[in-house]
């Protein structure tokens, strides 16, 4: 009997016929010529798969590139895998730990098993060369299947103690894992099908650790060169040290502390440090503002990073230091619509510099400095021009002005006001939890799924449209937010240990809506896949001050 069937391939517009049982990659060598670039992995029916994947039924394929979301994820995790291969080999009993993004790439922590300290410089000049002599050897990636009684095992062998206590937790039938070269591992996620696709990273030493880096996002015949990102680093540093002291560094430890019945406490604990570090920029801030500087506080960060109520917070802890905290909204100072820049598709860019009118927005900072009393602007969304509405301020002896906005880090924004006049604000969810040792939690995962609940609730915008904006989102925070980062004089964390737990049951119910048979689809089933790690837990527990609330709701702050 003939096991001929059709799929339907994306990227050339065609149905093809194939064997029952050919893999992604069977079926790529055929069209090979046909596709202009190297498939790293593929959507299949919508959904992420790797090339090993055998095909029984009709599907439709879509192979993709390394410089697609999908495939770059694909590529750092299979990187991930080959670094964990070498470390095996280059030093047996060490423990890797993949920490964060940060300065373009992934950083590592080497952990010796007898105690005595590693040079990141030999490490580094080491493992690169193991990893370049396995992708020589184009070894495959072995994607395996079985109990996950059995993977427990296999992963307690090899001595990943947070995997088992991971695995132990989610109580799933199966588990799939991979092996190299007689190593396995979990990965979030699929790699590539082998070693030989990896030609393209560097591994540097970086602070107490190593870099990781892939391909350059511009040219990836190249690795990527790191950005030095002191301050960044250190607020990671700062929550990573919390979360070692209070015994919750991955998924399977908030998993156990879940299951224990100590969900309260790990809230507490954890809201009780933001209030702690709200308070020491606060008194920072007053401390400057007492030496005769920073009358304007400049407040940035990324899409969905909680800087709204940061900044409502961080006025209730001016109000204790005897300030008197004043809010001024950027987004009444955009020029007219017919003013406002374009972006590449033709639509205005509300998200550039450039829509502000900075002529008049730091000329009122200046006069507001010097006590004289501004009339405020109001922009009429609806009709796209501004209007004056009869309300003024001016600051006394003890006001401040608090100024929540994307560029506020950006020099041009204030360029007329005296640098010892601000103080500068970098808020974002540098989420310091992992998975395991291996597989880090995404910050830009983490904002987006505070921003699909939240766009749900009070923006009426449904997952799919969510999901289908991020990507241009992300592309006006590379080009006016990330680039400013380091010019903060203070970083705020805004992550919490607890919410993924508390955005797992809301998040999936929101991310179910969106239709298979949208590419959308592929993004939010691998969201659901990723928040299957933690336990659920109640938002009963979370304080109406939380910065979850944001998105949530309940707040005790009016928005």
């Amino acid at each position: 009997m003939s096991n001929q069937l059709k799929i339907y391939c994306a990227n050339i517009g065609e149905y093809l016929p194939i064997e029952g049982g050919m893999t992604l990659s069977d079926i790529y060598s055929r069209i090979a010529d046909r596709i202009p670039f190297i498939p790293v992995c593929a959507r299949v029916n919508n959904k992420a798969e790797d090339l090993a994947f055998p095909v029984f039924t009709p599907k439709q394929v879509e192979y993709l590139p390394v410089d697609s979301p999908s495939g770059h994820r694909c590529y750092i995790r299979s990187l991930c895998m080959m670094l964990y291969r070498a470390v095996v080999s280059r030093y047996p009993g060490a423990r890797l730990v993949i920490s964060h993004s940060v300065s373009r790439g992934y950083y590592c922590r080497l952990l010796p098993a007898d105690g005595n300290p590693i040079s990141m410089d030999d490490a580094a000049m080491q493992l690169k060369e193991e990893m370049r002599r396995l992708a020589e050897r184009d070894l495959p990636f072995e994607r395996k299947e079985r109990l996950t009684a059995d993977v427990i095992e296999i992963m307690r062998g090899q001595g990943l103690d947070n995997k088992v206590k991971l695995l132990e937790s989610l109580h799933e039938l199966y588990t799939v894992y991979y092996r190299l070269d007689g190593v396995c591992d979990t990965y979030n996620g699929n790699l590539v099908p082998r070693t030989g696709m990896l030609r393209v990273f560097d591994l540097v030493p970086y602070e107490d650790g190593l870099l990781l880096l892939g391909p350059d996002s511009a040219d990836d015949s190249r690795p990527t060169l790191p950005l030095v990102q002191p301050k960044l680093f250190r607020a990671y540093t700062d929550y990573k040290k919390f979360n070692s002291i209070v015994g919750i560094r991955d998924a399977g430890d908030v998993n156990e502390v879940v299951a224990g019945k100590g969900t309260a406490m790990m809230i507490n604990v954890a809201e009780a440090l933001h209030t702690k570090y709200i308070g020491a920029i606060a008194d920072r801030i007053t401390e400057r503002y007492h030496e005769g500087g920073a009358r304007v506080v400049l407040i940035a960060g990324p899409s969905s990073s909680g800087k709204t109520t940061f900044t409502k917070r961080l006025a209730v802890q001016l109000l204790t230091n005897l300030l008197n905290p004043v809010m001024i909204s950027l987004d009444n100072y955009f020029v007219d619509r017919h003013h406002t820049p374009k972006d590449e598709t033709g639509d205005y860019d509300y998200e550039s510099l450039f829509a502000l009118d900075l002529e008049l927005f730091n000329d009122h900072l200046n006069r507001l400095i010097r006590g004289e009393r501004i009339e405020l602007p109001y922009y009429n969304f609806e009709r796209g021009e501004r209007e004056y509405r009869q309300e003024s301020i001016c600051l006394d002896d003890n006001s401040i002005l608090l100024i929540e906005g994307i560029h506020g880090l950006n020099p041009e924004l204030t360029r007329d006001v005296a640098p010892e006049m601000k103080y500068r604000i970098y808020v974002s969810a540098l989420t310091t939890l992992a998975i395991d040792d291996h597989n880090w939690v995404s910050t830009t995962d983490n904002r987006l799924l505070r921003r699909i609940i939240r766009d749900y609730k009070y923006r009426g915008t449904n997952a799919l449209e969510t999901i289908r904006r991020w990507q241009s989102v992300r592309r006006g925070e590379e080009k006016w937010i990330f680039p400013y980062q380091e010019n903060a004089d203070s970083m705020f964390n805004s992550s919490l240990l607890f919410e993924l737990g508390v955005m797992r049951d809301e998040a999936d119910m929101v991310l179910r809506s969106v239709p298979r048979d949208l590419p959308e689809y592929a993004e939010a089933h691998r969201l659901r896949k990723f928040l299957g790690y933690f336990s659920p837990i109640p938002s009963t527990l979370i304080p109406p001050n939380s910065l979850l609330r944001e998105f949530l709701g309940g707040s005790s702050f009016h928005y």
